[in-house]
């Protein structure tokens, strides 16, 4: 178990850095759903987000709730899971809840960040996105919580009339008479992964601030309310969101490519376009330096090379030094780094200062980048600028009051 990268922050800091990673995570489908679609269709990239969320979502919920102590079978259950997945970042997907009671709930959304970015390409790819992804994903969230929960529509895009608001809405309930909702083969696979299994530091209870997310459900999480040590477990589990997300992507697009060479470019566009968009929001967030010293502390940041242990690195004047290791074993983002595969390191050293140029030696797994300043400043890769299409790579967190939800 290896120390966390991020305990070298301070607690404001991950305050500010927990929500840019959960939106960072929510960025994977824009920056790969775009390949997908190139390769196999709109037909096809809606079946691969089904399979890649039903594959990866009950994993990481439940790791999120047994690190966070609020492990349960109700609906406030559920409801804390979502704020803290990278499938409903908060405030980019603003989820309002409301509790009946423990086994009665509703959602709808003030703002849904996804549906603004597909609107514009018509109301085939919003029905796909709000029925035909949703329907499957929503239940096999819901199921990491209780196999008998059920999320369903009041009503949801595409919108009549054009402004509707709020954007969906839907309803929670947990019925014993309800079939157990059944998992896809995918989870089994996803489940044997080194991600899904990496142990991480238990939340230090006795640091200052809130340990857990034991007590009431809230309207919105004050991620500054949290320890440092129960921040930095955040940010960790959500990395390895990130991760086993991928890795179910990954499994998902293997199964329609032509060969493993297809299914590589398409992951390695995939994660090309997420490090940049990643890149830049770390920078921005942190207000990091630039050149070679602000290069190399986003790297040591970026969900590409966290938690450590899971991914072996460690960074020495101006180079990045990476390792063997169980993320190169689950075949994860870092396996798609190495000599002959720099795009997505250098869209990093890019988004963060133009004029950083990254030279990767050694072989596939043991490898060294070195950072070089150069007098031309390189131009975004394509991948990224696909990825930044997304209203996510630009949206702004604003402070919210976090209150406790009643019963109503």
């Amino acid at each position: 178990m290896s120390p966390s990268r991020y305990a070298r922050l301070s607690r404001q800091e991950l305050a500010v850095l927990v929500p840019e990673l959960l939106l960072i995570g929510h960025m994977i489908d824009r920056s790969g759903m775009a390949w997908c679609i190139s390769s196999f269709g709109r037909e096809e990239m809606v079946q691969i987000a089904i399979e890649e969320w039903a594959g990866a979502s009950p994993i990481y919920t439940k790791r999120m709730q047994r690190a966070l102590n609020f492990e349960g079978d109700d609906v406030p259950t559920i409801f804390k899971g979502l704020q803290l997945d990278i499938g409903a970042p908060p405030q980019f997907m603003d989820f309002r809840y409301t509790i009946h009671d423990r086994w009665h709930g509703e959602f709808h959304l003030d703002h849904c960040g996804a549906l603004l970015d597909v609107e514009p390409m018509g109301d085939e790819y919003v029905f796909g996105m709000c029925h035909t992804i949703e329907d499957p994903t929503f239940d096999a969230t819901a199921v990491a919580t209780n196999s008998r929960a059920q999320m369903r529509p009041v009503h949801r895009p595409p919108r009549v009339p054009s402004d509707r608001h709020p954007h969906c809405a839907w309803t929670v309930i947990i019925d014993e008479s309800y079939p157990e909702a059944e998992s896809i083969p995918a989870l089994d696979i996803v489940r044997r992964t080194r991600a899904a299994t990496w142990e991480l530091e238990p939340v230090d209870r006795s640091d200052e601030g809130q340990p857990d997310y034991s007590g009431p459900l809230l309207s919105d999480l004050d991620f500054g309310a949290f320890s440092h040590s129960a921040l930095v477990r955040m940010a960790d589990d959500v990395c390895l969101q990130m991760h086993l997300l991928y890795l179910s992507f990954a499994l998902a697009v293997r199964q329609r490519a032509t060969d493993d060479a297809e299914a590589v470019l398409i992951g390695t566009r995939q994660l090309i376009g997420l490090a940049g968009l990643a890149a830049e929001r770390i920078h921005r967030a942190l207000r990091l330096a630039g050149g070679i010293e602000g290069t190399l502390r986003v790297l040591e940041l970026h969900p590409l090379l966290n938690p450590a242990g899971y991914v072996v690195a460690e960074t020495a004047q101006n180079r990045l030094i990476v390792h063997q290791s169980p993320a190169h074993d689950d075949n994860a983002w870092i396996s798609l780094c190495s000599p002959e595969s720099v795009q997505p390191l250098q869209a990093i050293a890019t988004a963060v200062d133009p004029r950083i140029e990254v030279r990767v030696s050694g072989t596939n797994a043991d490898w060294t980048a070195e950072l070089v300043e150069t007098d031309t400043p390189a131009t975004e890769l394509p991948e990224v600028s696909v990825a930044k299409v997304s209203g996510g790579s630009s949206f702004q967190f604003q402070p919210k009051r976090s209150l406790p939800l009643t019963v109503v």
